[in-house]
């Protein structure tokens, strides 16, 4: 039985020794791996007198200290560790291991990948690899020579510049990687195969030539081009943006199928998951192309927020990766639409971040303890930990921005440190005190603002009224009140601005409230008549606004400012929606509002798709006290037909007018074209005629690009299903030998609204295109599924013990994994009685199986302890 422990923050103390330089070498055979290690150790703290060297499924074969051969008894092995008496300030430590990479199915360390030897060690992945001081505050120079078989693994390859190449006896060959930047061992990375490429090259601003290359399986070279150019793109943006400039003479990317996250930022050889690299107009949809781009940018700047600054433990998280996320966000927001990025971002935190931080694994951006650092690796850490960095970028303004980053970058650079050090940075060019700010970082759960106002035209002055409500967190204790800024306008009839002049508060760049109190009360003079609010503007604030005057027709005609004017609607249609779920009708102003959203051709395509969109059965949920998927999804309906009903000619008419099958381009008016196309058939759709359905099978059976066939199908799926048969036969012939491709069939099939979707599900388990081990296809088929309402929540609890059985199963061979799915039971305290016994039953089981992770225990532990 597993031991599941608890690290907490307060237990940190600094490495007592570190390991100044590491030379490996790899012995690559097809069964196992030898793996030698020579380490240079110092002791940090002069009281040490034991050295710790992790190592977690290692078979150790010889050690030296100093040249001395140790036998068993002069050293203390343990099961995650060896431990050697060490009364010394320097040591070698030599050490020589084997392990076994065909068997390592939870692709952490180094494990095979088809013909693909590969790493993956962040967090803790290095100790599979060989015996060292695993943790990120430690940080070495590594040299690297890899020895394969020169038919199998042509390309050999590691972190750093490459110094040699070799032919040597028995078919095989050598290369030798430096790394001369010291970084902890999570960033070491090593890949061994036969692989395509496509090669190009950067000049950097100070004139350095950089050779670049993409490695990927032979056949997908020419997929690899929009990345390529992603890369290049990052390059320079983060010269002009930040001044950072690459430090080494070689960046290589390889792409391969298994791997458990999104991409890994290791120092010089970035290794990315497939699906955020390859793509072209055939195989990957416009969002494919926005997400690679993102992607392959936030790795390239954790060259410099990440691995130059590193974080001095794993609780420290945040300070790379919500700094790199918001630098991703401000890229792409750059590169493409700032809007549509913006409101793009926020969907993502709402749905996803938002539903966390409410629910039972709820934690703050920095967590104070974990039982499985893999499990921290989420929407709190990643996106509202971005969402913290920007308020901290409104508050100080782009330009103290940028020089409180240089100060961090000057000052920390080559170090392991953590968030108090990037709050000095920003406290530096502050103009205010940020003491109050750090809340955000040790808080849980997402504030509320609860706004009202009260107008007084004789002094023709508005009062605005402010009050913070901050939801207890997971162990129901009382929280404080945040500092936070918060962009508002006050708006006339006409929806001009009124100009803000106020004394009762710090007002920052002329319309961001600086907030600090628990109850504000704002007086604004001289507003000539009754206003408009225009709250949180941006989304300047990660937070909820309550307040009951907001005007959303108003706001939805008038209003400038992207965001708010997305807020009213998004906003109105909540509203909508819940009242239909009570038995009351549409809204008419609602539908009146809507339908002149869709004739305002002055609005730019992207965001009309935006603007549009319903309210997602997710949002709708987290509204409820008990969970009622039926009564969503009936007013959805409802709601669809209602609007495709009243606005049938406009709706084709548009559609016609966007469709354009041979426009596969990948820019922004296209991929707007495309993205309101599909919108506009989404709601037509809903009425099931003949007519719409026709066109729609048009639209998968002409379209030259991805993103309008998988939409079409989609749809053809979920409202016509005679149809979608011929569709779907197609789909799966074109693409059955593409996986990428087949991650999206399965995710139709599995997100599908039909009666007999679980079926489904358990019968593609056996198709030749799934394949268990890999975590793309799992989280398509598996994951959609668990993902999907209206299937997983069944009454008759089908859909629970289904997921469950899978956590249970993948568990045993890639615990990250099922942690993920684990999470699709996080709404258990708000299920009615009859579903909650039958999830609670499912936990149980879950919880009580024998040799469960720490990944899942700690999960589902959670989900049981909150009810």
């Amino acid at each position: 039985m597993q031991e599941h422990k608890t690290i907490y923050f307060k237990e940190y103390t600094p490495s007592p020794y570190t390991i100044v330089s590491c030379s490996l070498e790899f012995i690559i055979e097809e069964s196992s791996t030898r793996v030698e290690n020579i380490m240079e150790v110092q002791r940090r703290d002069s009281e040490a007198r034991e050295l710790k060297l992790d190592g977690e499924m290692l078979d150790l074969e010889l050690l030296w200290v100093d040249d001395i051969l140790y036998s068993d008894d002069m050293y203390i092995k343990e099961e995650s560790a060896i431990r050697i008496p060490l009364d010394r300030d320097t040591a070698r430590i030599r050490i020589i291991n084997r392990i076994y990479p065909d068997q390592n199915t939870e692709l952490e360390g180094l494990y095979r990948s088809g013909g693909i030897w590969c790493t993956q060690n962040e967090p803790e992945g290095f100790r599979r690899i060989t015996y060292f001081i695993d943790r990120p505050d430690v940080m070495s120079t590594f040299t690297t020579k890899i020895i394969a078989s020169k038919e199998r693994c042509p390309i050999l390859l590691s972190n750093g510049n490459l110094r040699g190449t070799a032919t040597l006896d028995n078919g095989k060959h050598l290369a030798v990687w430096e790394d001369p930047i010291p970084k902890p061992c999570y960033l070491f990375a090593l890949v061994a195969g036969d692989l395509g490429s496509i090669h190009d090259s950067y000049t950097t601003a100070s004139g350095k030539k950089v050779d670049l290359a993409i490695y990927c399986d032979r056949g997908n070279e020419d997929k690899c081009h929009h990345a390529m150019r992603s890369l290049k793109k990052s390059m320079e943006w983060d010269e002009i943006t930040y001044g950072r400039e690459y430090d080494l003479e070689i960046y290589n990317i390889v792409a391969v199928d298994s791997f458990n996250m999104g991409a890994m930022e290791n120092k010089g050889l970035n290794i990315f998951n497939s699906h955020y690299v390859l793509a072209d107009e055939d195989s990957a949809t416009d969002s494919d192309f926005m997400g690679i781009e993102s992607v392959i940018a936030h790795e390239y700047f954790h060259n410099w927020t990440g691995n130059r600054i590193t974080c001095r433990n794993w609780f420290e998280l945040t300070l790379k990766e919500g700094l790199t996320v918001f630098r991703d966000q401000s890229f792409s927001a750059d590169m493409n639409s700032p809007l549509t990025q913006r409101l793009d971002d926020l969907r993502a935190l709402r749905e996803r971040q938002f539903v966390e931080d409410a629910g039972p694994t709820a934690h703050p951006i920095k967590p104070d303890h974990y039982m499985e650092i893999n499990n921290f690796y989420t929407a709190t850490v990643y996106e509202k930990g971005a969402e913290v960095i920007r308020m901290m970028h409104t508050v100080l303004g782009g330009e103290k921005f940028r020089a409180a980053m240089d100060y961090y970058f000057e000052k920390f650079d080559g170090k392991a440190v953590g968030t108090e050090e990037f709050l000095e940075s920003m406290q530096s060019q502050s103009p205010v005190d940020l003491t109050q700010f750090k809340r955000w970082y040790s808080q849980e759960r997402t504030p509320i603002l609860r706004v009202s106002s009260e107008y007084f035209p004789k002094s023709a002055e508005l009062v605005l009224k402010i009050i913070q409500i901050i939801p207890k967190n997971t162990k129901n204790q009382e929280q404080l009140p945040y500092a936070m800024p918060l962009r508002i306008a006050l708006l006339a009839s006409d929806g001009s601005e009124y100009e803000l002049k106020t004394d009762d508060v710090t007002l920052l760049h002329q319309d961001v409230l600086w907030l600090e109190k628990e109850i504000s009360e704002i007086v604004f003079k001289e507003i000539a008549t009754p206003p408009r609010l225009s709250l949180n503007r941006g989304f300047s604030a990660p937070v909820i606004i309550e307040c009951e005057t907001l005007n959303y027709p108003f706001l939805m005609t008038y209003e400038n400012e992207g965001f708010v004017r997305y807020e009213a609607a998004h906003r109105f249609g909540i509203e909508t929606l819940e009242a239909m779920m009570s038995g009351e009708e549409a809204n008419e102003r609602y539908i009146e509002s809507y339908g002149a959203l869709l004739c305002d051709e002055s609005i730019e395509a992207m965001f009309k798709s935006q603007i549009l969109e319903l309210p997602s059965i997710t949002t709708l949920m987290q509204r409820q006290e008990r969970i009622d998927v039926a009564a969503i999804v009936t007013a959805q309906e409802k709601l669809k037909q209602i609007l495709a009903q009243r606005y049938f000619g406009e709706l084709h008419k548009n559609i016609e007018l966007l469709y354009d099958p041979s426009n596969a381009h990948i820019d922004g008016v296209s991929m707007g074209k495309r993205a309101l196309k599909n919108r506009l058939l989404g709601i037509v759709m809903s009425l099931r005629d003949e007519t719409t359905s026709a066109v729609c099978l048009e639209h998968y059976r002409q379209s030259h690009s991805m993103s309008e066939r998988l939409a079409a199908l989609d749809l053809l799926e979920n409202y016509a299903p005679e149809l979608a048969k011929s569709a779907l036969e197609d789909f799966y012939n074109r693409y059955s030998d593409q996986t990428l491709v087949m991650n999206k069939y399965f995710s139709v099939l599995a997100s599908s609204r039909r009666v007999a979707t679980l079926e489904r599900v358990i019968a593609l388990q056996e198709d030749s295109a799934y394949d268990v081990k890999v975590p793309n296809l799992v989280r398509a088929l598996i994951g959609s599924f668990a993902r999907n309402p209206i299937a997983f929540y069944d009454q008759s609890g089908d859909g629970f013990a289904f997921v469950a059985d899978k956590v249970i199963e993948i568990d045993a061979l890639n615990p990250q994994i099922a942690s993920g799915l684990a999470g699709a039971f996080k709404n258990y305290g708000r299920l009615n009685s009859d579903q909650k016994i039958l999830m609670g039953r499912e936990l149980e089981r879950i919880k009580n199986h024998p040799n469960l992770s720490n990944n899942v225990y700690e999960i589902v532990t959670k989900i049981l302890e909150a009810c």
